[in-house]
C-alpha cells in the first residue's frame, strides 16, 4: 500500500511539472487543479515542495508559479547529454545547406514531443521553433510521423482523446487522421501545411532507436509560401534519408519498422 501511494504521489508531482512544458508561463493553483483533476490542497502541497527545491518559483503579483532555476539546469543538462541531439546536429546542418530552410530535431516525450534543437535558415524570412516546449502528436509533420509509428495501443490512446484545434487547418477527425497515419507508415514521410502553426510548411521523417522504437523526428520547415506542396515533395526524400542516417548511427538497422 505504501509503495502504491508513493508511486501515485510521484506521478502527481511529475504531472504538475509537465504542465509547465506546454502551458502558459505562469500557472496558478486553480488552473493546475482543474487540469489534473486534483484538489487545491494537494496541488498547493506539491507546489510548495517544488518551490523549496527551486524547480518552481512563485510570483506574488500574478499569484502563479513558473519554472525555476533548478528546472532550467535540468533541462540544459538533458539537452547537452541527449544522444539523439548529438547525433542529429551534424546531419541537420547538411540538410539545412541542401534545402536552405530551418531544420529541426524532436524527441518523443510523455503525451507529446519537444524540439531538442534546430539549425536556422540563413534567409531573412525564416521559421524558428521553441526548444523544450511540449507539442501534441496529432498536428504538424514531426508530431504525426512520431504518432504514426507508435505501438497500436499508444496511437489509439492519442486518437481516442479529444484533439485540440491549433489552427484552421488542424485535422481533428479521428478517421481522417488514421488514414493519414497509415500513409505515413507506408512512405516514412509526413508533411504539414499550417496545421500546427499558421503560415508554416514542413516535412518530417521519424527517427528510430536501436530496438526499432520511434524516439523522435527531424524536419525541414519554413514559410508556407516557400515550403509548399512542390517543395515538400522535393525535400521529402532528403529528410527521410537524413532520418535513416541518424537512426543507423543510434543503432537501428535502417528502414521503416514493420
Amino acid at each position: 500500500m505504501a509503495e502504491s501511494q508513493g508511486t501515485e504521489a510521484a506521478t502527481r508531482v511529475a504531472d504538475v511539472l509537465l504542465l509547465f512544458t506546454d502551458g502558459p508561463d505562469f500557472l496558478g493553483v486553480t488552473a493546475i487543479a482543474r487540469s489534473l483533476d486534483l484538489s487545491k490542497a494537494v496541488v498547493h502541497r506539491i507546489l510548495q515542495t517544488l518551490v523549496e527545491r527551486r524547480l518552481l518559483v512563485s510570483d506574488p503579483a500574478s499569484r502563479g508559479y513558473q519554472l525555476g532555476p533548478a528546472a532550467a539546469a535540468l533541462g540544459a543538462r538533458a539537452l547537452r547529454e541527449s544522444q539523439l541531439r548529438t547525433v542529429a546536429m551534424p546531419v541537420l546542418r547538411e540538410l539545412q545547406l541542401a534545402t536552405g530552410e530551418t531544420t529541426t530535431v524532436s524527441a518523443r516525450v510523455h503525451s507529446g514531443r519537444v524540439y531538442l534543437d534546430q539549425v536556422e535558415s540563413t534567409r531573412e524570412i525564416k521559421m524558428t521553433v521553441e526548444v523544450g516546449r511540449r507539442y501534441p502528436l496529432h498536428a504538424g509533420s514531426s508530431s504525426t510521423c512520431i504518432l504514426a509509428f507508435l505501438p497500436d495501443s499508444e496511437r489509439e490512446a492519442v486518437l481516442s482523446a479529444d484533439l485540440p484545434t491549433l489552427t484552421t487547418r488542424t485535422t481533428t477527425d479521428h478517421d481522417l487522421l488514421r488514414a493519414r497515419l497509415a500513409e505515413i507508415r507506408e512512405t516514412g514521410i509526413a508533411g504539414s501545411d499550417g496545421e500546427r502553426q499558421e503560415g508554416a510548411g514542413s516535412v518530417a521523417a521519424p527517427v528510430f532507436g536501436i530496438d526499432g522504437t520511434v524516439i523522435g523526428a527531424i524536419s525541414v520547415c519554413g514559410p508556407a509560401h516557400r515550403v509548399d506542396a512542390e517543395a515538400r515533395e522535393r525535400f521529402g526524400p532528403l529528410v527521410r534519408e537524413a532520418a535513416d542516417r541518424i537512426s543507423r548511427a543510434l543503432g537501428w538497422s535502417g528502414g521503416l519498422p514493420k
